[in-house]
């Protein structure tokens, strides 16, 4: 008997986090997406319609705060807190007050911090309970986000959280080769595309998530996409070596204090010790653990366990129904700022000594 909650993710809707500093192209983005046929069954949560121009696309406006734009689409504003807006939308779909909806998509201000949010959609059982955290996606202004990631940390902050990095504005600049290089230091495991005018095809965008509800399948190398981290594999229980990211001299200290690992180990692992472990970590150094992924091969268990967390909120561990090929080792992806792999290594040695 499993001591933990069975993956129920593929019964969830799905929720895509659309991110990106200010003049980056999400409202491009946002409204190509809209007017796709594909696109139709979307429900997408915005600041204000203003802000976001998409007043053009409105045709129907069922209240205040939620409209049905030409495409079918549902689109609503943020009211006091999104937890109530994506709350209100799914009584309101289920009442029929609104067309049913298959995923939603969130975006955010050019200078929000996306934690909160994703911490929102991983441990809040009113929330979790009914949508699961599909994808979140940046847009990076190929004119612009040099400047901007060494100067701001929320813009690098974005990158580093993201499962999809979308240059856009490619036209305007002759390479971008520096930039996608800083980009893959920053966060590896995340899949750089480049759009022109916000136009993308969704398959390329969504999906990031562990399991594939269409193929009804575990997708555990798309999820971690260990390879981006992959050094010459260390000896049992060791780990890859960190990506730090090298900088040019006018590069602030942003990128630098940046790291991303992953740890491999080949034993079955102790579930208390792991507990400690990342409960340690989460309260010492919480606020620098920009992300943390994994797939767990527990003593006592048959099937693997996944962990998820952003800062010091974590998914509630849940086991999937198989181990999806015949990889059994237990990788964790780390993305921190000033923590690096030693470190973290360190602690799992005096933590599993201790138990």
């Amino acid at each position: 008997m499993s001591l933990f909650e069975s993956d129920k993710s593929a019964q969830r809707l799905p929720v895509s986090l659309i991110t990106g500093f200010l003049g980056s192209g999400k409202t491009t983005l946002l409204n190509r997406l809209l007017r796709r046929d594909d696109m139709k069954d979307s429900a997408v949560i915005i600041n204000e319609y203003g802000e976001v121009s998409l007043d053009h696309l409105l045709v129907e406006r069922v209240d205040g705060e939620v409209a049905v734009l030409a495409s079918g689409c549902i689109c609503c504003t943020i009211r006091s807190d999104l937890e109530q807006t994506l709350r209100d939308l799914l009584v309101k779909r289920d009442r029929g007050e609104i067309p049913p909806f298959r995923r939603i998509l969130v975006e955010t201000t050019g200078l929000a911090d996306p934690a909160p949010i994703v911490q929102l959609l991983l441990n809040n059982p009113l929330v979790s309970h009914f949508l699961r955290l599909d994808t979140i996606v940046t847009t990076v202004d190929a004119v612009n986000a040099s400047h901007q990631l060494d100067r701001q940390y929320e813009a690098v902050k974005q990158v580093a959280l993201a499962d999809r990095l979308l240059i856009t504005k490619r036209d305007l600049v002759d390479d971008v080769g520096s930039l996608e290089l800083r980009l893959r230091q920053l966060n590896p495991g995340a899949r750089i595309e480049t759009v022109d005018h916000g136009e993308i095809d969704p398959a390329h965008l969504f999906g990031a998530g562990l399991i594939d509800p269409e193929k009804k399948r575990i997708d555990v190398a798309r999820w971690l996409n260990e390879h981006a981290f992959a050094e010459p594999h260390a000896h049992a229980g060791h780990s890859h070596h960190d990506r730090h990211a090298h900088h040019d001299h006018d590069h602030h200290d942003h990128d630098a204090s940046i790291t991303s690992f992953m740890l491999a180990f080949d034993e079955p692992l102790d579930w208390m010790a792991v507990t400690h472990w990342l409960a340690h970590l989460r309260n010492a150094r919480g606020a620098d653990l920009l992300r943390v992924k994994g797939i767990l091969n527990l003593h006592g268990e048959a099937a693997p366990v996944v962990i998820h967390g952003v800062h010091h909120v974590f998914h509630p561990p849940v086991a999937l129904a198989a181990w999806p090929d015949r990889d059994r080792r237990s990788r964790i992806v780390f993305i921190t700022r000033g923590i690096s792999r030693a470190d973290v290594l360190e602690l799992w040695q005096a933590v599993r000594a201790a138990a």
